[in-house]
């Protein structure tokens, strides 16, 4: 009964990785206490989470600045991703035209362009949306692309042979074998969605009742309240991860019933 505990799949893919995160707080905060190091140095994970507590609700409406970047920059970049792969597998010259500048926007620190950006859009938050954007873009370009040019030549010749229309190819034939690919890019864009959001208000350097999580960081900073940006920092994370499980459940939705990749996860 105990060895069929543990081999079950689901009960370690959960249980594993929080044994390992106890075991590394227990040790960070053993260390802590034995060492008597500085709560402005390396607080305790008690410090740390009596901060979330005292803390909780401006780094929470932090949060929700953030979150609302993320989101805007991660569906406004999916859109454009999709539109941007279909265009290119319509065409071989559009794709050998554009495909580059897409790679450009890839390489572009946003460090570098968010300061133009910020300062031709005159709205904080569409300036931010577009940063962020610029940085989750790629992956599901990439991805989508090579998810529709991945399509069994066997099954591409027998839609000939059948006299399929290139929308019948690509909605029944293209489209299904892309899936998988796509829903790589989004786990991949969620993650560079939140951090495209929070380097575009680092460099924003916004204030006021607007600003979000990079905002909270810089000023615990200034202020040396270590604690505060531990704490924004664990929440920075824990919103990482949720995205991501959010984007491996909706694939799994998608693609559980009938794609081997998502089936015995």
């Amino acid at each position: 009964m105990q060895t069929s505990f543990f081999k079950n799949a689901n009960t370690l893919k959960w249980l594993a990785p929080l044994v390992v995160g106890a075991f590394f707080l227990l040790l960070w905060q053993g260390i802590c206490t034995a060492w008597q190091v500085p709560v402005y140095l390396v607080p305790k994970p008690t410090d740390i989470a009596q901060t979330l507590v005292t803390d909780g609700p401006s780094l929470l409406l932090a949060l929700g600045t953030t979150l609302k970047i993320t989101v805007l920059a991660f569906v406004l970049a999916t859109v454009l991703g999709v539109i941007a792969a279909f265009l290119f597998v319509q065409s071989r010259l559009i794709e050998a035209s554009l495909f580059p500048y897409a790679i450009l926007l890839q390489v572009t620190p946003v460090v570098a362009v968010a300061p133009l950006i910020i300062i031709w859009v005159k709205q904080p938050t569409l300036a931010l949306v577009i940063c962020a954007t610029l940085v989750t873009l790629f992956p599901i370009i990439s991805n989508t692309v090579l998810g529709l040019r991945s399509v069994n030549p066997g099954l591409v010749n027998l839609f000939k042979l059948n006299r399929a229309s290139r929308w019948q190819t690509l909605v029944r034939l293209r489209i299904p074998s892309a899936l998988p690919f796509f829903f790589g890019g989004l786990r991949i864009s969620s993650g560079l969605a939140l951090i495209g959001a929070v380097v575009a208000e680092f460099v924003a350097g916004t204030g006021g009742t607007g600003a979000g999580l990079a905002y909270e960081i810089l000023q615990a900073g200034f202020q040396i309240n270590i604690p505060r940006l531990f704490a924004a920092l664990a929440l920075i994370s824990l919103t990482g991860i949720a995205l991501f499980v959010s984007m491996d459940w909706l694939s799994k939705k998608a693609l559980g019933h009938w794609h081997d990749s998502a089936q015995g996860a």
